[in-house]
């Protein structure tokens, strides 16, 4: 065989995929719970397939993805980034080696790449303790807007919740557990959480509730 027939047989176009990737991948995106974790997920496994097809490779393995990771660490991403991508080829290794396309042994060999280490601190415009409390406390009390726009950022704030979890938090999960808890909070992967609710944050809803006249179903209908 010319070596310019090889070069063309180990090589994927471009445009193209390898046909077990594309499917280890959908059977990663089936795993996940979470429609922003398959779309990370998704996106950072198509970056890793278009990259690992540019070039001619011999097989999926750890030194492949060491050099994919440096070649990551050129284009001055985040450690945050980085490390989110180097995790969604370490589940693409897993669902590879359950297919049974690629060895245990290989798999075992992507899991151990190391991610990037993050230094320094996060940048961006944080706020204080007081200038939360006044967030919370410059909503209207005396309008249904207002009680509503003082218990969104109050759950968001003081329970840490995600914006999908404030819109989509039933009454039901708010219970008594040695104090008011959130309860049965739905994470990536499917993993439920249960978040402590302080009494500042159970009278804004309250209030909220009370004037509302939401008495089941969700919190913010």
């Amino acid at each position: 065989m010319s070596p310019k027939t090889q070069q063309e047989s180990t090589t994927c176009p471009t445009t193209g995929t390898i046909p077990e990737l594309e499917h280890s991948k959908a059977a990663v995106l089936n795993t996940l719970a979470s429609r922003h974790s398959r779309r990370s997920y998704q996106s950072a496994i198509d970056r890793f397939i278009a990259w690992y097809c540019s070039e001619p490779r011999l097989t999926f393995n750890r030194s492949v993805v060491v050099s994919y990771r440096s070649s990551l660490e050129r284009l001055s991403l985040s450690a945050a980034t980085i490390n989110l991508q180097l995790s969604a080829i370490r589940r693409l290794a897993d669902e590879s080696a359950e297919s049974g396309w690629l060895s245990p042994e290989l798999a075992i060999g992507i899991r151990r790449v190391k991610g990037v280490k993050r230094l320094g601190r996060k940048m961006g415009n944080w706020l204080t303790r007081n200038q939360a409390q006044e967030l919370v406390s410059s909503a209207s009390d005396n309008s249904l807007r207002g009680w509503r726009d003082g218990a969104m950022p109050g759950l968001l704030l003081g329970c840490g919740l995600r914006r999908s979890e404030v819109v989509g938090l039933n009454l039901d999960q708010v219970q008594s557990m040695e104090g008011w808890v959130i309860a049965n909070l739905v994470g990536k992967g499917g993993r439920l959480r249960t978040v402590p609710m302080p009494s500042w944050c159970k009278e804004l809803v309250d209030t909220w509730l009370r004037h509302s006249g939401v008495s089941d179903g969700k919190v913010f209908s």
